[in-house]
């Protein structure tokens, strides 16, 4: 028995680059779980709001640039305006530059520091301000396997990556005395439009998956559940925790 440890019902979530791959995923799962949703993205996708909406859930949502100055407060506001509360937020929104660190423009590393890192640490501020009224909250960070490796041509999204996975242990040391759990998942190689090139190369995709004990990608139903069980009263007593959904990859 269960006893509605996994039930989300009532529950308000704000979801973060919720269009498409993981964001969706996790916006779905949540929903199913019974939460309402506000979904924040560079760019509207009715079709998915269309589809939550569908299982009784009710669902807003704004467009947001969180490089923009004041974008995260935007987001957080509009939420609280829409729903009276937050009781889950989930950080995930991310971008990526791929290129040899040598020839990586500071733009890049300013755009992906500012929606990957800084973002994220002002939505979790603006929200807790909520949760902490009333000693209840949930915070999911979206770290990655390079918050443990260093990963190729990427070393700005390594960087906000690892930042992700020590914000995560700050936060959670100050705010589990006020009842909010704050924690990341850090998926492994997903089936996502990042990684589409990745699959589609025979070469690196068979490296790839021979790494893999699970031998298959993600898919961002697997993050899903995760991220159901972290926004849960199943995961009281989880805090500060970076949980790895990488099929085994980071035990070989």
């Amino acid at each position: 028995m269960t006893n509605g440890l996994f039930d989300l019902t009532g529950k308000i979530a704000v979801v973060t680059g919720a269009s498409t791959g993981l964001g969706a995923g996790i916006a779905r799962a949540l929903a199913a779980a019974g939460a309402d949703l506000f979904l924040a993205d560079h760019a509207e996708r009715p079709e998915l709001r269309r589809e939550i909406a569908a299982m009784g859930r009710r669902v807003e949502g704004m467009t947001a640039d969180l490089r923009a100055p004041g974008a995260p407060a935007s987001v957080t506001a509009a939420a609280l305006k829409a729903f009276g509360r937050i009781d889950i937020l989930v950080n995930n929104a991310g971008i990526i530059r791929r290129r040899p660190a040598l020839e990586a423009a500071e733009s890049d590393w300013d755009d992906v520091l500012a929606v990957n890192a800084k973002a994220p640490f002002l939505l979790a501020q603006a929200a807790a301000r909520d949760m902490v009224r009333r000693k209840a909250g949930k915070i999911i960070n979206i770290a990655s396997l390079l918050s443990f490796q260093g990963g190729i041509l990427v070393p700005s999204y390594a960087a906000s990556k690892g930042a992700i996975a020590q914000l995560t242990k700050a936060l959670a040391n100050e705010w589990a005395s006020s009842g909010i759990n704050v924690n990341a998942i850090a998926p492994g190689y997903m089936e996502t439009d990042n990684t589409k090139a990745l699959r589609e190369d025979p070469v690196r995709s068979k490296a790839i998956l021979d790494r893999i004990p699970a031998g298959r990608w993600g898919t961002p139903a697997d993050v899903g559940g995760t991220a159901v069980f972290l926004a849960s009263r199943a995961s009281d007593y989880v805090n500060g925790h970076v949980l790895a959904v990488d099929g085994g990859w980071l035990a070989r």
